[in-house]
C-alpha cells in the first residue's frame, strides 16, 4: 500500500481483525455484484469505500423513478441508464481506486460462469428466484463463495455460503432449485427503503469477512423483522438430496 491507501484505509487498519494484510486483501480481491438494486446500491458503496480493488456490476435494468426511494447509488440525472453504468458513476466519485467492471446484459448461464469463475466472492442482490439459482449454481460449480440477501416489506434475510467448504450448503439446500419469480416482487408488495439497505450494508460485511479473514462467516439463515427490531437465526446443514450440490 501507498501513503494514500494507508491513509484512506486507516481505520481498517486499526483492527487487529483486518489490520495490514487483510486491508491488502481487499485491494488485491475481485467481487461480483449482481442487481444494482436497492441491496446492491448498499453493498457496492461500501465495498468500494472498504477498499475492494475491482467490482464487477452486472445489471441490464434501467434506473426508473420509483427506485430512487431505495436505490441510493442512482439519482434522478440518471434516470433512463442502466444501473450498472449508474453505479459505476457513484463508485467513481466515492473511491478512483476501486477497479469497476460494467455489465449491461443479462447474464445467461455460460457468461455467469465465466465471470464467478473470476471472482473472490459473489453479491446476490437480485430479486428474482430464477436469478438466484442460476447465480447458486455458478457458485456451487466453482466453489465460489455466495453472499445472499433478500428484502421485502418490513423483512430481511441473509445467508453466507462459502462453497470453499466441502460442507458447505448451497442456496438449493434451503429453497431447492426453482421458484416463482413473482413471489418476492418489491413492485407488487412494497418495500421500507432503509430495508434495503440493513441487508446490502450486511451482505458487504459478510463480504469484507471472507476476503480480510476477519471473523467467521454468518452461519444459517439470518432473518430480520424490521418492525419488531428483532433477528432470528435458523441453523442451515447441506441437503443430502440437493441435485445442485450433488454436482460438487
Amino acid at each position: 500500500m501507498n501513503d494514500h491507501q494507508l491513509l484512506r484505509y486507516s481505520r481498517h487498519l486499526l483492527l487487529p481483525q483486518i489490520d495490514v494484510e487483510g486491508q491488502q486483501r481487499l485491494l488485491d480481491a475481485r467481487v461480483l455484484i449482481v442487481g444494482l438494486g436497492g441491496l446492491g446500491s448498499a453493498a457496492a458503496l461500501y465495498l468500494a469505500a472498504s477498499g475492494v480493488g475491482a467490482l464487477v456490476l452486472a445489471d441490464f435494468d434501467r434506473v426508473e423513478l420509483s427506485n430512487l426511494q431505495r436505490q441510493i447509488i442512482h439519482n434522478d440525472a440518471r434516470i433512463g441508464e442502466t444501473k450498472a453504468a449508474s453505479a459505476a458513476q457513484s463508485i467513481a466519485a466515492l473511491n478512483p481506486g476501486c477497479q469497476v467492471e460494467v455489465i449491461e446484459q443479462r447474464l445467461d448461464d455460460n457468461a455467469l460462469a465465466q465471470q464467478v469463475s473470476q471472482v473472490d466472492v459473489v453479491l446476490d442482490c437480485t430479486d428474482r428466484f430464477s436469478s438466484r439459482y442460476a447465480i447458486n449454481r455458478a457458485c456451487v460449480a466453482h466453489s465460489t463463495p455466495l453472499v445472499s440477501g433478500a428484502a421485502i416489506a418490513f423483512s430481511g434475510q441473509l445467508a453466507v455460503f462459502d462453497l470453499r467448504q466441502p460442507d458447505a450448503p448451497c442456496y438449493a439446500c434451503l429453497y431447492g432449485d426453482n421458484g416463482d419469480d413473482e413471489a418476492t416482487s418489491c413492485a407488487e408488495s412494497g418495500v421500507a427503503a432503509p430495508m434495503v439497505g440493513v441487508i446490502g450494508s450486511w451482505q458487504a460485511l459478510e463480504a469484507l469477512k471472507l476476503i480480510s479473514g476477519a471473523g467467521s462467516a454468518a452461519s444459517g439463515l439470518s432473518l430480520f423483522d424490521g418492525l419488531s427490531g428483532q433477528w432470528r437465526q435458523m441453523a442451515a446443514s447441506r441437503d443430502a438430496q440437493c441435485p445442485v450440490c450433488r454436482s460438487r
